[in-house]
């Protein structure tokens, strides 16, 4: 089936958040934001945070029918089609917009497109019931539109909540994070990434290989389905598994491998794999009690995420620079193996 484009890193053949029936996982944040709803303690802002690709806009549209579906007076199933159509009144959607030329998105969520959308809300209601305004995601706010965001979250029209969707909380003005009602969500388990993509995907024999990289975000076990069975990507979580015993030769087949073409997707997902081996053994090395491990550890994410900007900014040698971090990351690994061993 063919989706109408509503965002600018929409994959083709998978719907939109706004088309999926339901959100998987995340029962118990969707469960206490209802309770909130039906004790009438529903906030004014909603921050829902977490990784990418994990479901985040998806249960901000679920909750949304919800509280369409308890506040108003139509049938789900009418509901459900018309936040689908992006035609529910009571429903407004800001995301990056579309140039005027026609071709791609602007960069940011700008200043005049947020007045755009307040004097919107600020217009005599469309149906019975709760509003919802959904910002997917408020990081592609620039300051100036961040800032015209928060004057209206600091004062919010009656009966209206904002579902502010983040990647990065980090990164947001603190102002808007404490007007907000925090959700965090983490990735999700294998059994329910499955039976999103099966819920979805029109081939099922790479289901299993898609789950298995996905590591918990739905998105990037769609992702896995567009890529190649096999190669660079399955040689690598091989090496990552055993960093150690691997010879040499291996990591700089695999630097020039995964480094050959900058902009690919097997690359993009290269650096997600690299970011969560490295996320997982600063948490070992926490957990283990181990500061050497852990410092070691914490040095080198900065040094890969510097690295690899520094390469995306001056166009440098991307299989050097992967050959580099690749031999930080097998002295890390050398770091939990017995000294008599090494």
């Amino acid at each position: 089936m063919d989706y109408p484009e509503r965002e600018p890193d929409q994959l083709e053949g998978v719907p939109p958040p706004e088309f999926q029936a339901r959100v998987a996982g995340h029962v118990a944040p969707l469960a206490t934001l209802l309770e909130r709803l039906d004790a009438g303690r529903l906030p004014g802002g909603i921050l829902i945070h977490g990784p990418r690709g994990i479901g985040k806009a998806t249960l901000a549209f679920e909750l949304a029918r919800r509280i369409f579906e308890r506040t108003g007076d139509e049938s789900p199933v009418h509901i459900a089609a018309q936040v689908a159509a992006g035609a529910y009144p009571n429903l407004f959607v800001m995301r990056k917009a579309a140039r005027d030329t026609g071709k791609g998105y602007y960069t940011a969520i700008r200043v005049d497109e947020v007045r755009r959308f307040i004097e919107e809300m600020r217009m005599t209601r469309g149906r019975a019931g709760h509003r919802i305004a959904i910002v997917d995601p408020i990081d592609d706010a620039n300051d100036s539109s961040a800032n015209a965001l928060l004057k209206i979250l600091e004062e919010p029209p009656a009966d209206t909540t904002f579902l502010l969707v983040s990647h990065r909380p980090g990164s947001l003005l603190p102002t808007i994070k404490s007007r907000c009602f925090q959700v965090a969500l983490r990735p999700i388990a294998d059994s329910d990434v499955r039976r999103v993509l099966e819920r979805n995907a029109t081939d099922p024999s790479g289901i299993d290989r898609a789950v298995s990289l996905a590591a918990g975000r739905p998105r990037r076990g769609f992702e896995a389905m567009l890529l190649t069975e096999g190669g660079a990507l399955s040689r690598l979580q091989a090496w990552l598994a055993d960093p150690v015993g691997a010879p040499s030769s291996v990591r700089l087949a695999l630097a020039d491998a995964l480094g050959g073409e900058r902009d690919s997707a097997e690359l993009r997902f290269a650096r997600d794999i690299l970011n969560d081996w490295l996320a997982e053994a600063a948490k070992s090395a926490a957990a283990a009690g181990d500061r050497v491990r852990l410092a070691s550890a914490n040095e080198l994410w900065d040094k890969a995420q510097l690295s690899l900007a520094d390469a995306d900014e001056y166009n440098l040698d991307m299989r050097q620079t992967l050959g580099s971090i690749f031999d930080a990351i097998r002295k890390l690994a050398q770091l939990t193996v017995p000294t008599e061993q090494r």
